[in-house]
């Protein structure tokens, strides 16, 4: 059996808005496909599940109230079009700049431990 191409539409770096919900964040890790709890799954209810099948993207997120880590379905990303830097305090924990132009972030240089 062929494995079936997953390419994700988004990148780590760049900065996408949720398409239901209002929050936005930037992109610090992707899975393949779903890759989190049983529990987080049965969580969202059913009429609005996304398919596991998909790109899932991990987020540093934000809304009007708080920063938190969002993971979030392919379907349900848009781009953040706003050029709007994101305000979550572990920015600099994944990324050493914002790019003003591109409305992305540079990925920080990992270090071995």
């Amino acid at each position: 059996m062929a494995p079936i191409n997953r390419t994700a539409k988004y990148r780590i770096g760049q900065v996408v808005k949720h398409r239901h919900f209002p929050f936005r964040g930037v992109i610090f890790d992707v899975d393949a496909t779903f890759s989190n709890t049983e529990e987080w799954w049965e969580s969202i209810p059913e009429d609005i599940r996304p398919s596991r099948d998909q790109p899932f993207y991990h987020l540093l997120a934000e809304n009007e109230e708080t920063e938190y880590i969002a993971y979030v379905s392919e379907q349900n990303l848009l781009p953040d079009e706003s050029g709007d830097p994101v305000r979550h305090p572990q920015i600099g924990d994944f990324f050493d700049g914002f790019e003003d132009d591109s409305g992305t972030y540079r990925l920080r240089a990992r270090h071995t431990h």
